[in-house]
């Protein structure tokens, strides 16, 4: 009988660690992805998206995953800024110019500020949903855009959080959603628990990732993982 090799199981391991994974990134150029090329490019390896007072963005911008739409799904990936700006990824969102490629929906937002990172926003939509540390659920408002927000706890210490958010350095960001349950985690915290319980809920849609309108400013993606239930 044939004995398996230390090095034989490490590699089996490593084939089942990585089934069901998707990379969404080449690490080379953005095939597999659509925004204004004069904004977004792939430096060292990583996507790299810029604005300058020469090539500034008169409205949010994004730029757009074109091989398919995410339901349930978990979602790694690293960023970093440098020095300035406010971004995040959108998921389960949707296109509404594909001439200035502007999206809608829910955004994991990011930023290299101390308020922001973390928290659960719905972009052209009912605007921030839920505050860096908190457990929400939302229901039907009196309108669809004003939807009921309950706070029914805590998650994580918004400050704690923030100290452990690398400035000019690489973060990793963790989004989980299943049906409604939407989880948002940065360096192993959890920032967001989010039960989304009214129609307006996406079940549904397309990634991207955001250049924030606003002063010039610089923030790169790196090791975009998606895992699809």
């Amino acid at each position: 009988m044939k004995t398996i090799t230390n090095t034989a199981l490490a590699l089996l391991a490593c084939s089942f660690s990585f089934a069901g994974e998707k990379q969404l990134f080449n690490g080379k150029d953005l095939s597999g992805w659509e925004g204004n090329t004069d904004l977004w490019s792939v430096e060292d390896g990583v996507i790299t998206g810029r604005t300058t007072k020469e090539k500034p963005t008169a409205g949010n911008t994004f730029l757009v995953w074109k091989d398919g739409e995410v339901a349930d799904f978990e979602l790694t990936f690293q960023y970093k800024f440098s020095k300035a700006g406010n971004s995040g990824v959108q998921y389960r969102s949707k296109l509404v110019d594909a001439t200035k490629f502007v999206v809608s929906g829910y955004q994991a937002d990011c930023e290299f500020g101390t308020k922001y990172s973390g928290i659960l926003y719905e972009e052209k939509g009912r605007g921030i949903l839920a505050l860096r540390g908190q457990q929400v659920k939302i229901s039907a408002g009196a309108k669809p855009e004003k939807p009921k927000i309950e706070v029914l706890g805590e998650v994580g210490k918004s400050e704690e959080i923030q100290a452990s958010i690398k400035q000019e350095d690489w973060n990793e960001y963790r989004i989980v959603a299943k049906g409604g349950h939407l989880q948002h985690f940065i360096n192993g915290h959890k920032t967001v628990d989010v039960m989304d319980e009214t129609a307006e809920g996406a079940k549904k849609g397309i990634l991207a990732l955001q250049l924030h309108a606003g002063p010039p400013m610089q923030v790169q993606f790196k090791n975009i993982v998606l895992k699809e239930d």
